[in-house]
């Protein structure tokens, strides 16, 4: 409680009346009906009920409620119901009140609302992995009835990830992780574009501090130089716009350093060569809808004329809106000193769309929400999922964000309706998505006069016909072409039902892979299975393996033959399973403290740690542990794709680290690319164990034409040695590209 000052009584509540004050003026700007005499009995009500409670950082409880509310009225533009709510959501989660209680004084509405926002109040993942997968079904049910649930919550978590500061490191890892893993990609897919960048960033800022430090750093240091090449840039087109009588304002601006951190890793480029770091953003008041498409299509020739216009990147959601309703036209055009710009087109009505989403509906009603048909459509892709739910929490997760994630496609049906589907569906997913019974008989597709198989992948404009056969039934390797979350929920509940057939084909995979493995299958490891996986009979287990339940196929199986320490983990989907060894004493070892933060040490002759297969972190790296059952700390990169879903998934093992000091013991690979020429591979040596005196441990180079690259293994004992490597190369004639990639 250091970081809150000591206020008196009587200035903490001037404080706390102060913030409310707040939340009421702008509801009152608002175009809302005023219904202020029912949100100030909530407010009143909530502050009877948190009286004398604090949060973690020593502030009273109800400032967050109030700080909640007024996310919900100033950035979602949401009316009274929702406000209410806000105040109240965790009054029955958090106190002696009832939802009767808050019935009887707020009404059905505000209750019902309360009551979905308290059921989902302790996080979306619990600790144990059926309430993960049942609090996220009870937030998307909530989400199906009434969408404010979900808005409410959204504000919920951006006010709990502003103030992660005063939370323990692992506590702000695991929020972190969730957030990205979950509520970001939802509030993309509610077209909550402005959340989801703000939550985006914050999680960043917590994982990655140095990171997201160097990165705002440079963004700062160009900002003045980035005003000068936008404004040139658009000069010409404001007084295209100017003479042609338009209303309009013209915002420059930069990606989120989260953006800009992930193109740097996906491209392996430094800050200086992301080229695409800002934007312009073209909005226009418009008061005839029927002109509004016109109107965009007008200011895209105004910068066409004067610029040059990238032939790949024009993108028309004008007339074909992306499924959280955004709707704008984008082009990308040539800046000044050669750079590429992204420019937005909108109107007015368009972008408060875009930055809102779904909650847009509210800036043009009075707090009724109006039905739409794009919701509807998407709502029912939730419902499909929660039909078939999936038994295990993380495959269910990993399913919801099939649909959460995914960019789209548009295909036609013979008819001409419109399908649109997550970017890499096949022919199969979208016979299911037409009806289950297409996809049960699907044989093959046809476009454009050509036969395609069921796997083929779809790109947007295809107009595909379904051929179907009444002999063909599912398959289990059909699972391998599904990439939509109905067509795979729909096809392992079909499979399920073959249980005979399964349970054949799961024990044949399992004792296939156990003589593989040259161990002998005992009751003993059967009963430990089943044990683990908290399942009464080895059917069960084997018709899992079949149905690809917990992560075992034939194709898998070769991937789990290699290493035989990890087969009980693996098959048990427990990336905590024990890994005891022959020297291991069987002491027990003294439990981790969760709560500080654990200090790494390499240097020692057996490290106080251990690596999963997935990723190889050195000092230097960003990192978090998770403590396995053996009480060993587990590390992984905090930028590691199965640490995103272990820290949803497993949060109460987290632990913080820090590393405690260096030893050269760690391999690493450096990717280098540049021009060929004679004695370029003597100077990179020459570099690297003559001057740096770093050990080679590997090398591979390959020319081809006047290019060449090369993949160079060293020995280091951190990234600080590893980025001075890279600086060191790069020094080097010729040499364009020197980075770590592994």
């Amino acid at each position: 409680m250091a970081d809150y000052p000591h206020y008196t009584p009587e200035e903490e509540d001037r404080m706390i009346e102060e913030a409310y004050g707040e939340v009421l003026q702008a509801y009152l700007q608002s175009n809302h009906r005023k219904k202020v005499e029912i949100i100030d009995k909530a407010y009143r009500f909530a502050k009877e009920a948190h009286k004398g409670v604090r949060r973690r950082s020593g502030e009273p409880y109800i400032l967050h409620p109030i700080a909640v509310a007024k996310i919900v009225i100033s950035e979602l533009g949401l009316g009274s119901t929702s406000i209410c709510a806000a105040f109240l959501h965790d009054v029955v989660e958090d106190t002696d009140y009832t939802k009767e209680d808050i019935e009887a004084a707020f009404g059905t509405k505000i209750a019902s609302i309360v009551e979905g926002l308290t059921k989902i109040s302790g996080g979306i993942f619990g600790d144990k992995a059926s309430l993960q997968a049942e609090n996220f079904r009870k937030l998307l049910l909530s989400m199906s009835t009434d969408i404010r649930v979900v808005l409410v919550k959204m504000a919920d978590r951006l006010h709990n990830m502003r103030t992660l500061g005063s939370m323990r490191p692992e506590k702000q890892y695991k929020i972190a992780g969730e957030t990205l893993y979950v509520y970001a990609p939802l509030a993309h897919r509610l077209g909550l574009f402005k959340i989801k960048q703000e939550l985006e960033d914050l999680a960043f800022k917590y994982e990655h501090p140095q990171k997201y430090a160097e990165i705002m750093d440079k963004v700062e240091q160009g900002e003045r130089h980035r005003e000068e090449i936008v404004e040139e840039f658009v000069r010409p087109v404001r007084e295209k716009l100017d003479a042609a009588g338009f209303k309009y304002e013209i915002k420059a601006r930069v990606k989120s350093a989260y953006s800009i951190y992930n193109k740097m890793e996906v491209k392996q480029v430094p800050f200086e060569e992301i080229y695409d770091v800002y934007a312009v953003r073209v909005i226009f008041d418009n008061d005839d809808d029927a002109l509004e498409k016109i109107r965009c299509w007008q200011i895209y020739t105004f910068f066409t004329d004067g610029h040059k216009v990238h032939p790949d990147r024009l993108r028309d959601w004008t007339s074909t809106p992306k499924a959280n309703g955004y709707r704008a036209l984008h082009l990308t055009a040539m800046g000044p000193e050669g750079r590429w710009i992204e420019v937005q087109i909108r109107s007015r009505k368009m972008d408060i769309v875009a930055e809102l989403g779904y909650a847009a509906h509210w800036k043009y009603k009075t707090g009724v929400y109006d039905d739409d048909d794009e919701l509807d459509k998407w709502m029912n892709t939730i419902k499909d999922i929660l039909a078939n739910p999936e038994p295990n929490a993380v495959d269910f997760l990993d399913t919801i964000k099939l649909n959460l994630f995914s960019s789209e496609i548009y295909v036609f049906t013979p008819k001409g309706d419109l399908q649109r589907l997550p970017s890499g569906s096949t022919v199969l997913d979208l016979a299911f998505a037409i009806h289950t019974e297409l996809g049960i008989h699907c044989i093959a597709g046809k476009i454009n006069h050509r036969l395609v198989p069921l796997s083929y992948r779809l790109d947007s404009g295809d107009q595909v016909e379904i051929i179907t056969s009444d002999s063909q039934t599912p398959q289990p390797e059909w699972m391998e072409f599904c990439h939509t979350a109905k067509a795979q929920n729909r096809l392992r509940s079909i499979l399920r039902k073959d249980r005979k057939a399964l349970m054949e084909r799961g024990e044949k995979l399992y004792l296939d892979f156990m003589e593989r493995e040259g161990l002998k299958p005992t009751k003993e490891i059967m009963q430990k299975i089943l044990g683990n996986y908290h399942l009464s009979e080895s059917s069960e287990f084997f018709i899992m393996i079949a149905n690809d339940e917990i992560n075992i196929s034939a194709r898998k199986l070769k991937e789990l033959g290699k290493s035989r320490s990890s087969l009980m983990s693996k098959i048990l989907r427990n990336p905590f399973a024990s890994r005891k060894t022959d020297k291991d004493s069987g002491e027990k070892k003294q439990p981790i403290n969760r709560k500080e933060v654990y200090v790494l040490h390499p240097d020692d002759a057996e490290p106080n740690y251990r690596f999963d297969t997935c990723c190889s972190p050195i000092p230097g790296d960003d990192v978090l542990g998770f403590v396995d059952d053996d009480e060993n700390v587990v590390l992984h990169k905090v930028s590691c794709p199965n640490a995103m879903r272990l820290k949803s998934a497993f949060g109460s093992r987290l632990v913080a680290t820090r590393w405690g000091g260096k030893a050269e013991k760690f391999i690493v690979t450096i990717s280098i690319d540049g021009i060929d020429r004679r004695g370029i591979l003597e100077e990179i040596t020459s570099t690297v164990s003559q001057q740096l005196g770093v050990n080679i441990r590997g090398l591979n180079i390959a020319a081809r034409q006047e290019l060449f690259h090369c993949d160079l293994t060293v020995q280091t004992d951190s990234t600080e040695t590893v980025d001075t490597i890279c600086r060191e190369l790069k020094k080097i004639k010729d040499i364009k590209f020197a980075k770590r990639t592994s």
